[in-house]
């Protein structure tokens, strides 16, 4: 198949969507299919490995409207259904993919060229921050708006479990998992495998050693790990509680600045760092430390699993239900509070024999999705969205409960 893949960025930029970008289209070019990928981060157009990848960026009056509020995300919209059509013309898609992530591919589902399927990742309505003031309302009210009508308007959806499915069949209106709605999980690179496949555990540390990679956002939980930082630095200090340090992984050291210094000095803060940095932190975790409210999937109890690390996660996540509630890979918080995760970390840290035995969890239940079982489902999905036709296609593994949005 001709396939078109949207996304806002692309490796080397560092996000969750371009991880995932990246492995859905080396998963489909490993396939035998023709990829191009169209991205909003970049102005160029290059190869990376089978994959051609073509940079949407524009200057002129699209990218300073894109700073209105509401109607700025019809313009990056705009400028890749530009580069859409002229990327048609030259070799025409049979399909073309984009996230609902503030619906990238919305004029493209409204206008063609070909037949637009939507992954669905996590949905701003569930990600952003409340809006305070009136234009961070209007702005909000359009993004949600158009990711809904993007994908109601569109041929096919993906969804990673059938939990995010239902929920996204909630918030937008659309036909929930089943027949033209498919069920894929994401694959991982084949460099984070290797590395995670040869890292022992327990790694050997004089002090244990906590992980944490993600935003300061609520959806991440980061302000209840914050928050269960000084009690936890407090019992380390008086001996009740074995010592440990933390490494976060996505945070500017001055949103740290709060904490008391005996929580503070335990703390290594890095902004953004490379996949051989990431792979060392993973590899020299005694616990990883992902206390999301919400995932559309959890690429970070993909990756702990993969390197046998123990997980503390919140059980308000239906992925950590799934992952690894369900595979016995780490504990679950009740809730995503600093209390309810302390309980669990505090746990965790005092006790050696169940941090392997949950490693042990996280190695049998590391490894179900490949890029193989990526690209064929994708694959199927694809087809059945031109032909019109349901799809099949699924993960496996019984889904949590769908967590409805408010």
């Amino acid at each position: 198949m001709r396939i078109g893949l949207i996304s806002w960025a692309y490796p080397p930029e560092k996000s969750g969507l371009s991880r995932a970008a990246c492995e859905i289209a080396q998963a489909l070019a490993g396939a035998g299919h023709d990829v191009r990928v169209v991205t909003m981060d970049r102005t160029d157009r290059s190869m990376d490995g089978a994959v051609e990848v073509v940079g949407a960026r524009a200057g002129g009056w699209l990218a300073r409207a894109r700073r209105l509020p509401g109607i700025g995300h019809l313009c990056g919209p705009a400028m890749i259904a530009r580069t859409v059509r002229r990327l048609h013309a030259e070799r025409p898609f049979d399909v073309i993919e984009a996230t609902n992530w503030y619906a990238p591919g919305l004029w493209v589902a409204l206008t063609g060229p070909a037949p637009l399927v939507t992954r669905n990742s996590t949905p701003v309505a569930t990600s952003a921050a409340r809006p305070r003031s009136l234009r961070d309302r209007v702005d909000r009210w359009a993004a949600v708006t158009l990711e809904a009508l993007s994908a109601r308007m569109s041929a096919g959806l993906i969804s990673n479990t059938e939990a995010h499915g239902a929920k996204v069949a909630a918030l937008y209106g659309t036909r929930p998992p089943g027949a033209g709605h498919a069920v894929i999980g994401l694959s991982l690179p084949p460099a984070i495998v290797a590395a995670g496949r040869a890292a022992p555990y327990p790694p050997g540390n004089d002090v244990l050693r906590m992980l944490f990679v993600g935003r300061n956002e609520p959806r991440k939980g980061t302000d209840a790990l914050i928050g269960a930082l000084p009690a936890l630095a407090a019992e380390a200090d008086a001996g009740t509680l074995p010592d440990f340090r933390l490494t976060m992984i996505g945070l500017h050291r001055q949103e740290l600045d709060r904490l008391p210094p005996a929580a503070l000095r335990r703390i290594d803060s890095y902004h953004r760092v490379e996949d051989d940095a990431l792979h060392a932190a993973l590899a020299a975790a005694d616990i990883v430390v992902a206390p999301s409210r919400y995932e559309s999937f959890g690429l970070v109890y993909q990756e702990a699993m993969t390197f046998g690390r123990p997980i503390a996660a919140c059980g308000e996540d239906p992925s950590a239900r799934l992952f690894v509630g369900g595979s016995g890979a780490g504990l679950l918080a009740d809730d995503c509070t600093a209390d309810a995760l302390g309980a669990i970390v505090r746990r965790m840290l005092r006790d050696g024999e169940l941090r392997q035995a949950l490693s042990t969890a996280a190695r049998v239940a590391a490894g179900r999705f490949t890029r193989a079982g990526l690209a064929a489902g994708t694959a199927a999905a694809y087809v059945a969205a031109v032909n019109g036709r349901s799809s099949a296609a699924s993960s496996p593994g019984r889904p949590a409960p769908a967590d409805m949005a408010s």
